[in-house]
């Protein structure tokens, strides 16, 4: 269904990002898996190989990971926007917009148990909330019914690495409240 649906869009131009996509970056991961991590867009790694958190972030973020007992093929991993923002910028509201069905189909296939929205954008995007990211990491929030945390994304940790504590204190959160789940069917 997943791959179906890539395909299907592989050509959209609802946004002006499409004009710099060298590949749809659509996410990938475990189909079923019951965590499903949220970034905000794809860099310049991402845009040649079509595929999520391939770069410097995203080799953090597999130590993360791997930090929390989670190989990356066990979760699903995508982003707010599928095409990558010109010099890394963030997307802007009407690109977010955009994408967000394609983002919400996902969630809507995978239903994932936990969603972990990574960076402010991803965590003001899907909360629909202008919260700063130390507001939105206080809490758990609900998503559709999903429980759902808010961390640094692994860029942000590349330049200060002054935030990964906090960022391994709120991996803890997910980690035991993934593991939680292990004993109940999805």
């Amino acid at each position: 269904m997943l791959a179906s649906r890539k395909q299907a869009i592989s050509n959209c131009q609802l946004c002006k990002l499409w004009e710099g996509r060298i590949k749809l970056v659509y996410g990938q991961g475990n189909p079923d898996a019951n965590m499903m991590l949220i970034g905000e867009g794809p860099g310049a790694e991402e845009n040649k190989t079509g595929q999520a958190f391939v770069g410097k972030a995203g080799q953090l973020l597999t130590k993360m990971l791997k930090a929390i007992n989670l190989e990356r093929e066990e979760v699903f991993i995508a982003n707010i926007v599928k095409c990558r923002p010109p010099g890394n910028r963030d997307p802007e509201p009407d690109e977010r917009q955009a994408c967000l069905p394609y983002l919400l189909e996902q969630i809507e296939i995978i239903q994932p148990q936990i969603l972990l929205l990574l960076g402010k954008v991803a965590g003001n995007t899907i909360l629909e909330t202008q919260l700063s990211l130390t507001k939105m990491r206080e809490q758990v929030f609900l998503f559709r019914n999903i429980p759902t945390y808010v961390s640094y994304h692994p860029s942000a940790l590349l330049h200060n690495p002054q935030w990964k504590r906090p960022a391994w204190e709120d991996l803890q959160k997910v980690r035991d409240h993934y593991f939680s789940l292990s004993a109940k069917p999805k």
